[in-house]
Order: structure tokens, then sequence, then C-alpha cells
């Protein structure tokens, strides 16, 4: 396509219908948060919330403050947790909320990290839970379940009543971080029913804005519940004979479908009976509820028959995508990892022996997710962050602009681009885009006018390639400084900060994308300057080589372009008394005015800006600080962080794997039982390896089918080959580990069996090898002011 054809007229957007649903607070509400048709509102201006499902119950709780101090040092300003009934109410009438099912505790720590909270109250979960998440006992009654049963909805009602005692004083209402509840999950055909769930926890005295329910597959919503979608790169709830989901390439294009007509639709099928024609669904919702998520996917899980190798760069661009699309509320299924729990009939999984279509490990939910099942901290957590960061500041302007596709269809050699605007500003999105199953081209030439209506902007001046495989938003029209217009850039804005010298604005640079910056007027320019010049009545400007020190001088504001490399180790943190922002080799969370790294390295480096007067460490041990340039910089020596190779190059035989066997309502590959013919490994672990460290992991390198790991007679941890590493925690074994070692039960991959595993791994020879076995020593180090 010729450069010059890529033109789209932008309009100011009509004012949004208010008052029609029945959501949001009471208008006494003190921070009152609203529902309109477009974008929803807190403290009366647009609000963007970004949200992540993280379950407690999953969760070991002494890791909880850890997992809520990441999510909110990675841009989340609210966490989505699933009540599991399972869990709670074992036994009929037998309620527990000790321990780490205990949900008051774990609203009131996100609440003390600035974390609100939405709480999934089922009663039906799904989240690869054993039957849903219902009670073995509730279902072996034979109740119409997820009706409006009077038997059924009198048991809901005791469990609804339990979870909300649990929520006294929390709520939003109430000065509390609690904003929303979800009613049921992925319930299709039953809209009375989800309203009645509804009715049923008013009555019992919860009361929040956001009453929310999953839209997705044609679901039937009612009018008093806010529907919610999901977008996912891929599925393993796909058949293996399936190389990519129908739906998942809508996902990375700009435009107004919502719906996803993929997830769960094998769960429909199979539980439910339903088969949809997508031509009778309507993809398109209309102008009476905003474009909200709840389930994007920060990653993914795998079955035994099929085993996707979601990369972080998927999560990132698909996200960026549904911003680029319209979202207003950005919501990731799974942000942080976790472990199935064990209940009264054993691991609580979804499985074939439990009438689901798909057998999934029996302990490990790491879901490839930001953070990991063990707290291992995943790229995505970096890359989400820096569009985090940029909707932490900018989401109040952002929501309601309206958008506008400019270009991008299913053919691989189109640009596919958009813009959200006001009809006076706003954002240019871009992507060459798709994973590398079906990857899309470089795009030459690229250049764009958009059309307000007071002006136009062309960007950028001269026509420039992108490279394949980015995804990248720019501003037009961006207030810098009182009288300073950023008329566009080709660097996407992360955040703005104030320190000693005035304001800071932050902008990233996309690799082999050169950076100009466009300002309205005639304006003096100093810094990392390749170049300036006048067209059209605006400065133009070459900045530098982006990175840590490139830093534009303009009249009443600073530019800091930094690359990417440097923009994933940036962070916005509330350190010592004030907002700062930290460049981290490793991962990092501030709690209390302290910063708490998590480094499996034995050194790394922090620089802070503004810097506080001075550092000390508790953990670890100081070098510096040192100047340079904008930050001050400590070298940080991490206590006892490093790996110790315990074992490498093996490949053990399997003498009598078992057959393939098939099960479920779809009749797919089960996972195997009998493991009668593993091979097994044993792994000497000294005591030493595991003393003086906060967490200590066994990084398996292998291939192979299926894995599990003991200590002594405890199944620790299972593992699905599918192209990754497996980390098994082994600090909650210490004593054990050390007295006994670990023991590996492995089973061959067999390409013939059928089994689905990305491309980019699937040529793997059968049998199995291992090519290392490490113990990574996690050490925590604590950076906080003198005296504090």
């Amino acid at each position: 396509m010729n450069h010059k054809a890529r033109t789209v007229r932008v309009s100011p957007q009509s004012p949004p219908r208010r008052g029609h649903l029945p959501l949001g607070d009471d208008t006494r509400t003190s921070d009152r948060i609203e529902v309109t048709s477009r974008w929803l509102e807190r403290g009366g201006r647009p609000w963007f919330p970004v949200t992540g499902e993280i379950h407690y119950s999953r969760l070991p709780r002494e890791r909880w403050n850890e997992v809520l101090g990441h999510a909110r040092a990675g841009g989340l300003d609210t966490v989505a947790t699933y009540v599991l009934w399972q869990a709670h109410e074992p036994e009929p009438g037998r309620f527990r909320w000790d321990g780490n099912l205990d949900l008051r505790a774990f609203i009131e720590l996100a609440a003390r990290h600035g974390l609100d909270v939405v709480v999934r109250m089922g009663p039906w979960a799904h989240g690869e839970a054993r039957r849903g998440g219902f009670p073995d006992w509730l279902v072996e009654r034979g109740l119409k379940t997820r009706t409006n049963d009077p038997a059924y909805l009198e048991l809901v009602r005791a469990f609804y009543a339990q979870t909300i005692s649990r929520l006294a004083g929390l709520t939003h209402a109430e000065g509390g971080p609690v904003v929303g509840a979800q009613m049921d999950n992925e319930l299709y055909d039953q809209p009375q029913h989800l309203a009645m769930l509804r009715r049923i926890a008013e009555d019992l005295g919860l009361r929040v804005p956001l009453w929310t329910a999953t839209g997705w597959g044609g679901a039937l919503v009612p009018e008093t519940l806010l529907p919610l979608y999901s977008a996912y790169s891929d599925g393993f709830w796909e058949d293996s004979q399936t190389e990519w989901p129908q739906f998942a390439a809508h996902h990375f294009r700009y435009g107004e479908v919502r719906d996803d007509l993929s997830v769960g639709a094998d769960l429909r099928e199979a539980l439910d009976g339903i088969v949809l024609d997508p031509a009778a669904v309507p993809l398109k919702d209309d102008a009476a509820t905003p474009f909200a998520t709840c389930e994007i996917g920060g990653g993914m899980h795998v079955a035994y028959h099929r085993r996707p190798l979601v990369t972080a760069q998927d999560v990132a661009a698909l996200a960026l995508a549904k911003i680029g699309s319209g979202s207003i509320w950005q919501g990731y299924y799974m942000y942080a990892g976790g472990t199935q729990r064990v209940g009264p009939h054993g691991t609580e999984q979804e499985s074939h022996a439990t009438g689901y279509p798909n057998d999934v490990p029996s302990l490990s939910y790491d879901f490839y997710a930001p953070i990991g099942e063990h707290g291992q901290i995943r790229p995505h957590h970096h890359l989400l962050r820096r569009l985090h960061l940029w909707l932490a500041g900018e989401g109040a302007r952002l929501a309601p602009m309206g958008v506008t596709v400019g270009g991008g269809s299913d053919d691989p050699g189109e640009l596919r681009w958009a813009v959200r605007s006001d009809g006076h500003s706003g954002y240019l999105f871009l992507t060459t885009y798709q994973p590398p199953k079906r990857p899309l081209d470089a795009q030459k030439d690229v250049q764009v006018t958009v059309s307000f209506e007071d002006a136009d902007v062309t960007v950028p001046t001269r026509p420039l390639d992108l490279p394949a495989g980015v995804s990248l938003v720019w501003p037009l029209r961006y207030p810098l400084a009182p009288g300073l217009v950023l008329r566009s850039a080709t660097a996407q804005l992360v955040t703005r900060i104030t320190d000693e010298d005035g304001d800071l604005v932050v902008l990233c640079a996309t690799d082999g994308v050169p950076v100009e910056l466009v300002l309205d007027g005639d304006v003096a320019i100093d810094g990392a300057v390749d170049g300036a010049r006048s067209v059209g009545g605006t400065t133009v400007v070459d900045v530098a080589e982006p990175g840590a020190e490139c830093v534009v001088d303009l009249p009443g504001v600073r530019v800091l372009v930094l690359d990417e490399a440097s923009a994933n180790r940036l962070y916005r943190l509330e350190v010592a008394g004030r907002e700062r922002l930290v460049l981290s080799d490793t991962p990092v969370y501030a709690l209390d005015g302290a910063l708490v790294l998590h480094s499996e390295a034995e050194r790394c480096t922090v620089a802070v800006l503004p810097a506080p007067a001075g550092l000390t460490a508790d953990g670890g041990a100081l070098d510096g600080p040192r100047g340079e340039g904008l930050w001050r910089t400590w070298s940080v020596n991490v206590s006892g962080a490093g790996a110790r190779t315990v074992a490498a190059d093996l490949h053990p035989h399997a003498p009598a794997p078992p057959d393939p066997v098939r099960g479920g309502p779809m009749d797919r590959l089960s996972a195997p039982t009998d493991y009668s013919g593993a091979a097994r490994v044993h792994l000497d672990v000294p005591g030493e390896v595991l003393d003086g460290i906060d967490r200590a992991l066994l990084r398996v390198t292998w291939t192979g089918d299926v894995g599990r790991a003991y200590v002594g007679d405890r199944l620790v941890s299972d593992h699905f080959w599918h192209g990754r590493t497996w980390d098994i925690d082994l600090t909650p074994w210490h004593d054990d580990v050390a007295g006994q070692g670990v023991r590996l039960e492995l089973l061959p991959w067999r390409r013939d069996t059928g089994v689905w595993v990305d491309p980019a791994v699937r040529n793997v020879p059968d049998g199995i090898a291992v090519a290392s076995a490490e113990v990574v020593r996690v050490g925590r180090v604590v950076l906080a002011e003198p005296g504090a």
C-alpha cells in the first residue's frame, strides 16, 4: 500500500449514556465509581482499571505479600480472585477460612499494597478446578446446579453468606478495597440464574459498584451485570489437531469484535451441549456497555493432549491490541500462577476422571503467568509494566477516546493500524506482530495521517520502515508542558515524574525504529539530539541513541528516551516517602517505603531517580552510590544467590512406558496414571545448598512427556513437557530434601502419540534427555533509608 493512502479522519466522541445500568455507587459515596456506556468513572474522572487474576487459595500464605507486591509493581491497581467452593466447604456445612483460605486477610493485604479487589464468587468457577470448583458432595446430590432450582439455591445462599461475611467493612462503599463481584463463570444460557445470584448476594448485604459476568461465547448476560470479555493467543482446550485457534487471529487486529467463540467451546459442548453457530452470535456489542475484559491471556496453561507455548511477546502484543480496539478495563488471567489444591478426594484439578474434556497437571497451575507458580518473574511482567505505567498516567484521557480503525485485514501484507482519539488528540496504534505460527510482514514506507477537526498530523514526517514483530502506540498532540505540545513521536509514552529539576517525561523507543519528536512551533532544543529542523510550523527533533541517559531538554520539561532493554528495567515505586523511578536488573517491589529485591543472581544494580539521601541493605551488601547523569546507582551483592548444578547430561531410560489412552467426553488423550515403567532419576541436594536464602528452586531443563517430582513419598510437583524448564520449589521440604534428595519419575516423549506441542519444539527426538538440574538460590534484599 502506498503510504500516502494511510489517512483517517477522527471526530469528537458523543457523550456517553448514564444512569441506564443498575451499576455503580450511590451518589453519596466518596470516591464514587460509575459505569457509563463507554467507560468507567471514579471520583468524577474516567478510570482505566488494570486487573490481574491471583488465586489466594493456590498460593502459600507466606508468599501472598511477595506476589501482591510484584503485582502492584507491575502496574496493577486491582486483583481478581476466585472463591473456590470446594476449598471452603469440603464437607456439607463445615466451612474453612483458615491458612491460605483466609479471604479476608488476602484482601486486607492487597489493600496494604494499594490494590483493589474483584471477588469472583462462583458458585461455579471453572479455573481448571475439579468439577468447576463445586464440592464433590454437591455434585453427588444430583441437583440442577447452575439454575434457579430451590434446593441448589439454598446451598448457594449458605456459601454466599459465608463469603460475604468475610467482606464486612471491606467494600468500596465502606472505604475498603472490594470494588466488584463476579457471578458464576462462563454461564451461557441462564441469564435469569445470573440475575438471581446478584439478588441473593444483595439480600445478604453485599454492596459493590461493579457486578460482572463473563460475556464470551455468545453468553446471555442479564442487564443487571456488566459483561466482561476474554482474549487468548492460544488455548490448551483446543483439539490436538488445531494448529492455532480459529478466533486467535482476531485478537491481534484492531476492531470492534469483543467476543471469542473459541474460549471454553469444549466445555460448552461437553458439559452443556451448546454448539454455537458463529453466524448467529453478535460479536459486536451494542452501545449500552463499555468494552471491558477480565481474561486477557497473561500466559497459557497446558493440557496433556495440547501444550501451547505462549510467549511474552504474544501476551504484550495481545494486551496492546485490546487497548487499540477500545478496551477500557484490562483484566489478565492469570497474572500469578499457583498450585492446584489437594482436597478430601485428592488433587483438585479438572480431569477426564471428573467428566471434563481435558487432563491438566495434578499440581502445577503455573500458566506461564507474568508471576510464576513459585514467584518467578517472567519477561512479560516487564513488557506489560510499560503499558500499565502509561495507563496509570494517561488512563483518564485514554478511556473516553473512541476507536477508528485505519487498516488491517487478515492479509499479512497489510499494515494494521488504528487511532484512539477525543477528536483533538490521541494515540496511533501500529502492529506487525502475530505469533510465529502465522507471522506478519515488515512494513516499508510507513506514514500515517490523522485528520483531527482542527489539524492534520502526519507521523512520521518522513516514511520509515517498520520491522516485523513489533506492536506499538505513539502519542498525537500530547501536552508536554504549558504551551508546549508534542505533536507526534515515534516512541511510546511510559510515564512522567517530577524531581528537583522539574518535570521528566519518559518515552520508550522501539528497537529498529528511529525516534523523531515533532513539537508545535519554534522550540529551543538541547541535549541528546542528532539534529533538529523546522517543518511547516513545527520543530522536528531527531533523537540520539535511546538509553538511560538519553535526555532531550525542552522549555519547561525534559524528555527521557529509553531503549527497550532499559524500559524493561523501569519501575515507578513509592520509596522513602515519594514516587521515584527505579531501574533494576532484578525483580523489585515497594513495601512500606522500602525496596524489596528478589534475585537469582549474586550481584545486581539498582538506580533511583530522584535518589534518596542513602540506602541500607538487609540481606545483602551495597556498593555506592555512584552518580550516572540523572541516576544514582547502587551495586547490590545478594547474600547466597546463585545456582548450583546437581546433575547434567542424563539420558535415563523408561523400561515400560504406558500405552496412550483416551478419555473424557471428547475422547482426547489422557494423562498417564501408570508410572511403574517410568525412568527414575535420584538427585542428591546438599543441605547447605538450601540454607541461607529466601527460596530454592530445582530447575530441570529436559525433554520428555510427563514428569513427576517426589520428596520421599510426597508428590511435590508435576510437569507436562512443552518446551520450557520445569521449576520445583524445594523450600517447603527443606529438611526432607536435605536428607532424602529428590526423585524424578519421567516418561519419554513419543511423537507418534499425537500430543500437540508448539512447532518451535516439536522436532525433539523421542526419549528422555535431562540437560541439567540445578538448584537456583533466590536471595531477598530489602533496601531502605538509614534508620527507616
